[in-house]
């Protein structure tokens, strides 16, 4: 009808999914947002700039990993080793720093010198027993008769001491240190009585008859 022709549209155009329209259209609205947003250039794509704090703790985190199992054994055993070397030393010096716990204090420390500066008859038992044994298997009536007559009067001085000792420095502790926490240091001081001067840990810091 007239001249002008008549174009046909393809089916293409007249047939297109609508939904496809509209699931474009959200994504170019987001591009054009998302790159009108000010980024810091120093910051990695899409994440913000960590603070120093953060980082600071990622990298001591990441040192601390960095150690091995193996190196953290031989660390504690190195530690432990050097606290040993420690702990010996200041029970021959009477070091308080680095003394076992059952031995610090000046509570404790008055206990040793009290037991260190008299002479205990429990401190000579061991050699005592060791002669008593001997007289006792000798095959003598009356040698075995002396020995067994040694070993009861050892027993009574011993007890006799002991129970001596321990009223006298118990006294002494509650002048000395009134109002405080003394238990166990009389048992701490006889269990000390019991041994050889030379053998005592940690050693005599006083002498025989010197004033604790």
């Amino acid at each position: 009808m007239g001249s002008n022709p008549i174009h046909p549209l393809p089916l293409g155009f007249v047939f297109r999914s609508r939904a496809k329209e509209e699931k474009a259209a959200p994504t170019d609205k987001v591009s054009l947002t998302d790159s009108k947003q000010p980024r810091d250039p120093q910051a990695p794509k899409g994440r913000p700039t960590p603070k120093r704090s953060e980082s600071q703790t990622q990298r001591r985190s990441v040192a601390n990993t960095s150690m091995t199992r193996k190196d953290a054994s031989k660390r504690q055993r190195d530690e432990r080793r050097a606290q040993m070397e420690r702990q010996r030393t200041a029970l021959a010096t009477g070091d308080e720093r680095y003394l076992p716990a059952r031995d610090k204090g000046p509570i404790r420390k008055f206990a040793r010198d009290y037991v260190d500066s008299r002479i205990n008859i429990a401190e000579f038992f061991l050699p005592l027993a060791v002669v008593i044994l001997v007289l006792s298997v000798v095959q003598m009536p009356a040698l075995q008769n002396i020995a067994l007559l040694l070993w009861l009067v050892v027993i009574i001085l011993i007890v006799v001491d002991s129970f001596w000792s321990a009223f006298r420095l118990r006294k002494l502790l509650s002048e000395r240190f009134p109002g405080q926490n003394t238990k166990g240091s009389v048992r701490y001081a006889l269990m000390r009585s019991l041994q050889m001067r030379r053998l005592r840990l940690p050693k005599p810091q006083v002498k025989r008859g010197e004033r604790p």
